[in-house]
């Protein structure tokens, strides 16, 4: 019964995050008393996790649909489940042909869907579906088919360097961990994949000089009854929205410098919060959309350090076939 009343409230949350999310904050908090910081803050701390197999948008078989029934959820985990047995199990391998990439031993991107049943992370618009220019996506559709010609169309994310706000918050195929750490003018989190750290001021009125651009852009914070808002700003043009298993045909799409990212933090029980992002970017989407997740908290969960960079061979790799090719049709 208790697990019924959670996701009932977990689906009227997101429900709600179509129209503003401070009404759902006072109907998910009729029971729930969220815990408070020596310093009166409500309690964020802790190790959650992501991981799901929720796609970032909804697929043209659910257009219509924003949650699964019951059913429906238990056929896709199973399916889910034979289909990696069946893949890992037929595994093969030609000269000159795809050697393909990791398979599940090294993956850990979850085996069900979110606890709400949504159909997407994506909850607004609608529909489900990222609102995506066809310039923007021309510009994905170049760095693709370049990759093989200079590091720069490659992601920052295949690069290793950052998955950038709100990428870094989204799940990817593993390392989906982040621990909240809090003090009484900061909240800090520390990101498993690529070890991102951002550290979120939360006396800081004002963004930096806007001539100051970073990857994962500069946040104020605020609290809003129970819900912690941080609003980033100042982000530089090479980052990204999506990463690899998050992303799907937003993967690699750009962002600009007026990107405008509104996320919203708010504990919902003992062991969930609900996280949303409002991303604004009017060069590249044609209005604002809406990501919206629960945090399921984990305190058994080991994290350990990413060296991704100092191991990451695919980028000179990918440049050196670049360069096998040429030679080769010089012959």
């Amino acid at each position: 019964m208790q697990k019924q009343k959670l996701k009932y409230v977990l689906a009227s949350s997101l429900i709600a995050l179509v129209i503003p999310m401070a009404s759902f904050v006072s109907a998910q908090s009729q029971d729930y008393i969220v815990p408070r910081t020596p310093d009166g803050q409500p309690d964020l701390q802790g190790l959650w996790t992501n991981d799901t197999i929720t796609p970032m948008e909804r697929p043209a078989s659910l257009q219509g649909r924003a949650f699964l029934t019951e059913d429906e959820i238990t056929a896709m985990e199973e399916n889910l489940a034979e289909r990696r047995t069946f893949a890992d199990d037929n595994i093969e391998v030609t000269v000159g042909g795809n050697v393909g990439g990791y398979n599940q031993v090294w993956l850990d991107s979850g085996d069900t869907v979110l606890s709400t049943g949504q159909t997407s992370l994506i909850v607004d618009p609608p529909n489900g579906r990222a609102p995506l220019r066809e310039s923007a996506a021309a510009i994905r559709d170049y760095y693709f088919a370049h990759v093989e010609d200079d590091y720069i169309y490659s992601t920052v994310w295949d690069r290793c360097l950052t998955r950038g706000v709100p990428g870094s918050m989204l799940p990817a195929g593993y390392n989906n961990a982040y621990r909240f750490i809090q003090t009484a003018d900061t909240f800090t989190i520390v990101h498993e994949m690529i070890h991102d750290v951002r550290v979120i001021h939360l006396n800081k009125e004002e963004h930096i000089d806007d001539k100051v651009k970073l990857y994962m852009g500069d946040s104020v914070a605020r609290w809003e009854g129970n819900t912690l808002v941080v609003e980033t700003a100042n982000y530089n043009d090479r980052g990204m929205i999506a990463s690899s298993s998050a992303g799907a045909r937003l993967k690699a799409v750009p962002v600009t410098e007026d990107l405008n990212v509104v996320e919203r933090f708010t504990r919902v029980s003992e062991g969930t919060i609900i996280w949303s992002a409002t991303i604004t970017d009017p060069e590249i989407y044609t209005q604002p959309f809406t990501i919206s997740m629960p945090l399921t908290r984990d305190d058994e969960y080991v994290m350990y350090e990413y060296a991704c960079h100092e191991g990451n061979y695919a980028i000179p790799n990918i440049l050196n076939a670049g360069r096998a090719k040429e030679q080769q049709a010089q012959l």
